[in-house]
């Protein structure tokens, strides 16, 4: 459904030490998937992931079925958005900031 949250980020300088942390917390058990980004295996669909400039408060994700549709409206509303990325075995991504500068992302999942 278009708008839904459907995935998200949480960003840590130490993933090992959040990885613990958030397993204390909500008992969530991760898998690696690249070089320092963990995808939740038993939980919220999301990961915890390195911080870095680009990553440095949570992502939330938000659907779309048509994300080029999405982000022209995103920019007729006064917001702004980064280029659309494809990710290769999962979908297409543009990451927004709203008209007042609150960062979110859109999601396209690959068909």
């Amino acid at each position: 459904m278009s708008g839904q949250v459907n995935w998200f980020e949480l960003p840590a300088d130490d993933t090992a030490r959040a990885r613990a942390f958030y397993a204390g917390v909500f008992g969530w058990e991760t898998s690696p998937m690249g070089e320092d980004y963990h995808v939740i295996t038993n939980g919220a669909s999301g990961a915890i992931a390195a911080k870095d400039a680009q990553l440095t408060q949570p992502r939330i994700y938000f659907h779309t079925t048509d994300i080029d549709a999405s982000v022209r409206k995103v920019a007729e509303l006064g917001g702004k958005s980064d280029d659309v990325q494809t990710v290769p075995d999962v979908g297409r991504i543009a990451h927004c900031s709203d008209d007042q500068g609150t960062p979110f992302s859109l999601y396209e999942p690959q068909s």
